[in-house]
C-alpha cells in the first residue's frame, strides 16, 4: 500500500532545499565517516572505539572520543566499542554512546556543536537574581544538525528496533529535517556504479556478503563473519608468540628513544615507566596500531593456484613454495626489525582455509561456514538462480581489509573455482579510499541526486506515521 506523499517530491522546507548538502554518516566498526553529500570522501573520520577514564575503580570522571584523546597513555583509561560487529544478533551494543559518538563525528569537524543552553552561557546572569526574561519554557538547546537532511547506512541485517531507535534518534534528538537509512551493502554497490551486484565487504568486525538486485538487497541472501580484519590482527599475535625468536610488539607510547639495530637482533631502545601502567584494553587498542601497519605493509594472501595448504601435482605444497620468495622488512616502534618469509602468508589464509589458521587454547579453529568461499557459494544458493548469472558478473569487493595484497585475486580464484561455467567478473577499485570507505561514497552520490529528495522521510512524515515508517519507506 502505498504512503500518503510518497511519489511526490517534499516541500523545500522539509529537506532543506537544494541549496543546503545532506550529511552522509557512515557508522564502521573500526571507524566512522562523515561528511556532506555530493564530495568524494567524508572529511571527517573518527575512531569508533571511545575512551571511559575513571576517577577510581567505579565512578567514571570522563567519556573520551577522537583520535588524540584516545592515544594519551592515561591511568586509569578503558578502550570500548559500542558497536554488536558482524555476525551478532543486533547492530549497537551500547545506544547511548553511540549517538554520543555519530553526533561527535558530525559536530567535531562538520557543523559545529550545540549551543550552549541560554540559561548557562553567561549573557542572562542577574545580580539581583531576578531576570527578565522566563527561559523555563525556551528549548533548552538547538538542534545541532537542524539544518542537513541526514543519509545514514546500516549493516545488511539489523533489527527492527535498531532502525526505528536510530530513526527516532534523527529525528527528535538530532533535529534533522528530513532522514535516510542505507544498506551498506547497496550503498557499496551503488559507488562502483551498479544496480545489480554481490558485494563481499571485509570489515574490522568481520565480512558481510550481500546480494543486490535493482538496488535493492536481497536479504535471504545475506551472510556475515566475525573473520575480519580483527580477527587477522589476533593471527598476528598468535603468530608473533608462537615465532622463533619470538617477535616483541611492543606499541609507541612505551617507546622512549631507540637506536638502530641490525636484523634480528634484540632492540636497543629505551622504555617509559610510568607510576601506574595504562589498562590491558589501553595497550591492546595501541598495539593495533602496530597491527595495522603490519597487515598493510608485510601480510600478503596466496593468490597462485589452489590453495596455501595443498600441493599441486608433482610439486610441494604451496607453504614451501612462498618460504623461497623474498622476505619483506618491518620494524617494530623499539627498533625491532626483521625480514618476513614465506609466514607472511599464514594469517589471512585462514579466511579461505580454517584449517590453515592458527589456533590455541583461547582460540579455536574456525567455523568452514564462516570462510569466504562458504558464505559466496550460501548467500547464491539462498538466491533465485535466475538472477545468479547477474550476481557473479558483478561482485564488488569492499572493506579495508580487501586491500591486503593478493586479496582480491585469490577471491576471484576461489569464485571461479566454485563457479567454472558462468562468466565471473570482480570488480575492486583501485583507490585506496574507495575501497575504504565504500559504502559512505555510495551514500555520497545517492544523497546528491536530485531525483532522490523525493525519497526523504520528511519530518513532518515522521510525525504523522512514527518511527516505524522507516520500515516501509527504507527497505
Amino acid at each position: 500500500m502505498a504512503m500518503p506523499g510518497q511519489y511526490n517530491a517534499p516541500n523545500v522546507a522539509e529537506y532543506g532545499g537544494d541549496e543546503v548538502s545532506a550529511l552522509v554518516l557512515d557508522p564502521g566498526y573500526a571507524t566512522t565517516r562523515a561528511g556532506f553529500a555530493g564530495e568524494d570522501t567524508p572529511k571527517s573520520v573518527v575512531p569508533t572505539y571511545y575512551g571511559l577514564l575513571y576517577k577510581d575503580s567505579s565512578s567514571i570522571h570522563k567519556t573520551l572520543f577522537g583520535e588524540n584523546d584516545l592515544h594519551t597513555p592515561l591511568p586509569n583509561l578503558d578502550i570500548h566499542n559500542p558497536l554488536a560487529g558482524a555476525g551478532a544478533e543486533d547492530w549497537v551494543d551500547d545506544w547511548d554512546t553511540a549517538i554520543k559518538l555519530w553526533e561527535y563525528t558530525i559536530t567535531s569537524r562538520l557543523t559545529g556543536p550545540r549551543a550552549t543552553d541560554p540559561r548557562k552561557n553567561g549573557l542572562n546572569d542577574v545580580s539581583n537574581g531576578d531576570g527578565d526574561v522566563d527561559l523555563d519554557g525556551v528549548e533548552n538547546e538547538e538542534k545541532a544538525m537542524g539544518d542537513n537532511p541526514l543519509l545514514m547506512t546500516e549493516p545488511g541485517k539489523t533489527s527492527v528496533k535498531a532502525r526505528e531507535r536510530a530513526t527516532e534518534n534523527a529525528m527528535e534528538n538530532w533535529g534533522v529535517p528530513a532522514f535516510w537509512l542505507g544498506r551498506s551493502g547497496v550503498l557499496a554497490a551503488f559507488s562502483a556504479g551498479k544496480a545489480n551486484a554481490l558485494v563481499i565487504d571485509i570489515g574490522a568486525s568481520g565480512i558481510q556478503i550481500t546480494p543486490v538486485i535493482e538496488g535493492t538487497i536481497l536479504k535471504k541472501g545475506v551472510r556475515s563473519s566475525p573473520l575480519g580484519g580483527n580477527w587477522i590482527s589476533n593471527q598476528l599475535r598468535l603468530m608473533f608468540s608462537t615465532s622463533q625468536p619470538l617477535v616483541p610488539l611492543v606499541p609507541h607510547y612505551m617507546v622512549q628513544s631507540k637506536l638502530p639495530v641490525e636484523a634480528g637482533q634484540p632492540s636497543a631502545a629505551t622504555y617509559r615507566k610510568f607510576e601506574k601502567p595504562p589498562t590491558d584494553s589501553f595497550r591492546k587498542w595501541e598495539e593495533e596500531r602496530v597491527l595495522t601497519e603490519f597487515k598493510e605493509s608485510v601480510v600478503q594472501v596466496w593468490d597462485g593456484p589452489g590453495r596455501l595448504g595443498t600441493a599441486m601435482p608433482g610439486a610441494s605444497t604451496n607453504e614451501e613454495i612462498v618460504k623461497t620468495y623474498a622476505g619483506r622488512p618491518f620494524e617494530m616502534p623499539d627498533g625491532w626489525n626483521q625480514l618476513f618469509g614465506g609466514e607472511r602468508f599464514r594469517p589471512a589464509e585462514g579466511l579461505f582455509d580454517e584449517n590453515m589458521a592458527f589456533t590455541d587454547a583461547d582460540t579455536p579453529k574456525p567455523l568452514k561456514d564462516h570462510t569466504i568461499p562458504f558464505l559466496i557459494r550460501s548467500a547464491l544458493g539462498a538466491v533465485d538462480t535466475e538472477t545468479r548469472p547477474q550476481l557473479l558478473n558483478n561482485i564488488v569487493v569492499a572493506g579495508a581489509g580487501s586491500l591486503i595484497q593478493g586479496m582480491t585475486k585469490r577471491i576471484d580464484n576461489e569464485i571461479n573455482a566454485l563457479y567454472p561455467g558462468p562468466r565471473v567478473r570482480v570488480y575492486a577499485p583501485g583507490q585506496v579510499v574507495e575501497r575504504k570507505y565504500a559504502s559512505w561514497i555510495g551514500g555520497s552520490i545517492l544523497g546528491s541526486l536530485g531525483t532522490f529528495h523525493q525519497m526523504w522521510i520528511s519530518k513532518s512524515e515522521y510525525d504523522e506515521h512514527g518511527p516505524n515508517i522507516i520500515e516501509k519507506r527504507c527497505k
